[in-house]
């Protein structure tokens, strides 16, 4: 029996990088979008409580399916081992982030 994939997700949202575990990660029908289901976050049974982790499965916590624009996405990764969510805040320094161009039918360009 094959092991299910599972995919880290690194985005840039709102002045915070988002690191989340999903099962199922695509593009989305929606143009400039991946699409992300199944999320999956840490066992409940654990002794030690992440409140990071904590607050991403409260936020997600009624969500089937979430879709991130495609420019915020840093990296998505299939990994063997699912880690830890979380949410860090992003101060600028360090990795550049920059939005990911994204082309549409337009003017000279786009040809």
């Amino acid at each position: 029996m094959s092991k299910k994939p599972i995919y880290k997700v690194i985005f840039y949202n709102q002045g915070k990088i988002y690191e989340i575990y999903a099962r199922s990660v695509h593009q989305g029908a929606m143009f400039g979008f991946i699409e992300m289901e199944k999320l999956v976050f840490g066992e409940k049974n654990s002794v030690v409580v992440d409140p990071s982790e904590e607050n991403l499965k409260s936020e997600f916590s009624h969500v089937t399916r979430t879709y991130i624009p495609m420019h915020s996405i840093v990296r998505i990764d299939e990994v063997d081992k699912q880690g830890t969510a979380k949410v860090t805040e992003y101060d600028g320094k360090g990795e550049n982030i920059m939005a990911f161009p994204v082309y549409t039918k337009g003017g000279e360009e786009a040809n």
